[in-house]
């Protein structure tokens, strides 16, 4: 039996791409859950469902009633999906909001959707790249835009959050998550021109193993606040990552080398401190890079 049996745990953006899935998985490992979510969805698979703003101190409260653990989800989840100050204030605020009030009522334990995007580089304006690969929790953060910044801005609030409260929070820094459907029609786009995936790594997670990440994190012996990348162990172009790095970032400093399609990514963290690894990943062949990329 998990050691989720009993427990009542808030999901925040139960709704989400990710939210939905992990509410699902959070039950049927025996947790009471409420799903709070902007919008109603008939579909959630919840014992308590509520409709309700993140950013709200009283739907939060609400939302936070006898909670035991909190998972925050909720956030604008993109720089463009919503006007600069919006992604910002919302993705912020919420976070603040849900673990200062989680804090305050001696919830021992959150975990948090983090991104790639903390460091700044996917979604940055002008043309970057990493200081050095793989990505480790010590890469230099270039940040130009809003939506990384809030990212960024949130796992400063969980530091503090657990140093004001002493609620541990794991936020898992997630790359693009998507359907397994979904992520073969990435692959075959990246087989085209792998290019544009390089500042992500080419890394990729689906929504099972996103929502796996969070049961582990919520299961794990962890204390303080932890931060730290998820990603599945290969990437998702069928490329060799060394073939890759030679062809589109030659001048990036490489602290290791990489056998076949390993994902860019230091995935040490995450198997140490949760026990994650990737179970679900998209089979792809490993082919040469072709000459004329």
């Amino acid at each position: 039996m998990s050691t989720l049996a009993g427990s009542k745990i808030l999901v925040t953006g139960a709704s989400g791409r990710i939210g939905s899935v992990t509410t699902r998985r959070l039950r049927a490992a025996g947790a009471w859950v409420t799903a709070l979510s902007i919008n109603d969805d008939p579909s959630l698979e919840a014992d308590r469902v509520l409709v309700g703003d993140t950013r709200s101190q009283d739907d939060v409260a609400e939302a936070l009633e006898g909670a035991d653990a909190v998972v925050h989800l909720a956030a604008l989840a993109h720089r463009d999906i919503a006007p600069p100050f919006d992604v910002y204030s919302t993705n912020v605020v919420s976070t603040f909001n849900v673990l200062a009030q989680a804090g305050a009522l001696g919830i021992r334990h959150a975990v948090v959707a983090g991104s790639i995007n903390a460091c700044g580089l996917p979604q940055n304006v002008h043309e970057v790249r990493p200081a050095y690969v793989p990505y480790d929790a010590h890469l230099p953060v270039d940040i130009a835009d809003w939506y990384s910044l809030s990212k960024h801005q949130d796992e400063s609030t969980a530091r503090m959050a657990w140093r004001h409260w002493g609620i541990d929070v794991v936020t898992l820094r997630f790359p693009h998550v998507n359907s397994e459907e979904a992520l073969r029609a990435q692959s075959l786009q990246l087989a085209e021109d792998p290019r544009p995936g390089l500042l992500e790594g080419w890394s990729y997670l689906t929504t099972e193993d996103a929502a796996r990440s969070v049961e582990l994190a919520l299961t794990a012996r962890t204390t303080g606040a932890h931060a730290f990348f998820l990603a599945a162990d290969r990437t998702l172009a069928p490329y060799r990552t060394e073939d890759m790095l030679d062809a589109f970032a030659p001048e990036v400093l490489r602290t290791r080398r990489f056998v076949g399609r390993e994902v860019p990514i230091d995935l040490t963290p995450a198997r140490e401190l949760i026990g994650f690894q990737a179970e679900h990943e998209i089979e792809l062949p490993t082919l040469d890079l072709p000459t004329g990329l």
